[in-house]
């Protein structure tokens, strides 16, 4: 696949740095507007796979980095879960402006919830696809427990995630608190794929069956079997992307 490596401004005026993925041919049928999981950014191994299935198919892929993730300007401390949906708002703006619309979100893990929240933020998506996401946006807590309790009498603490440190502030885990995740699966009006793995240990399948008892049709389960959270078996990822081309595709013709 041909790659872009470009920049756009965030809701708050950060510089996000994002990757556009384009077909061999340049040509696209169809964009995908990719989030990342919590903590991670676009450069994930896994997305690369699932890009890269995307695109032989003629499906473009746009990936960015969250605020203070990765590449991307700003201070990971003073984002929050709504800071997330306001950046999936403002590169989707960016690609119908530069690019082309997106028809179809897709999110993992925590970006899954967002994609979830910004989808109905933005006119042009017509599918939406999500990888190993909790039903609700404070699953995430249960990664920082330790911690909740001096980052609610301090205002913040110094969390470890994934091997790394961050700093997470108390208005993180309000803002956490504020999502009413329900309703908006309820009233998604979008069409809906589901992708989980029935051992992820990072994000339970439970979270994938409330998700698929709360949406309405058309919706579609997809079983990772025994695949990881992160995917980190390149064969997983593919098949992730494969799929969701197939399926996409009678939602963008």
């Amino acid at each position: 696949m041909k790659s872009k490596n470009i920049k756009f401004k965030s809701s708050q005026g950060h510089m996000l740095s994002a990757r556009m993925d384009l077909p061999d041919s340049g040509e696209c049928r169809t964009a995908v507007l990719f989030a990342h999981c919590f903590t991670c950014s676009k450069n994930l191994n896994a997305i690369g796979h699932i890009s890269r299935a995307l695109t032989d198919r003629g499906v473009g892929v746009f990936r960015f980095d969250f605020t203070g993730l990765g590449q991307s300007e700003g201070d990971f401390s003073d984002s929050m879960f709504s800071t997330d949906i306001d950046d999936l708002v403002a590169a989707a703006a960016f690609m119908e402006e530069e690019w082309k619309a997106p028809a179809i979100l897709m999110g993992h893990s925590l970006g899954g919830a967002a994609v979830l929240q910004a989808a109905g933020r933005i006119g042009s998506v017509k599918a939406v696809a999500t990888i190993g996401s909790p039903c609700n946006p404070q699953n995430v807590q249960r990664h920082m427990s330790e911690k909740i309790d001096e980052i609610e009498e301090k205002g913040e603490a110094t969390v470890t995630l994934a091997g790394r440190p961050f700093k997470i502030k108390k208005q993180f885990l309000d803002d956490l608190r504020e999502q009413v995740m329900d309703d908006i699966i309820r009233n998604l009006g979008k069409a809906l794929l589901i992708f989980h793995s029935p051992v992820d240990k990072t994000v339970g399948i439970d979270n994938a069956a409330h998700i698929y008892k709360l949406a309405r049709h058309p919706k579609s389960f997809v079983s990772l079997d025994d695949a990881d959270h992160l995917l980190t078996d390149d064969k997983d990822a593919a098949y992730v992307g494969n799929v969701t081309a197939v399926w996409a595709e009678r939602y963008f013709v």
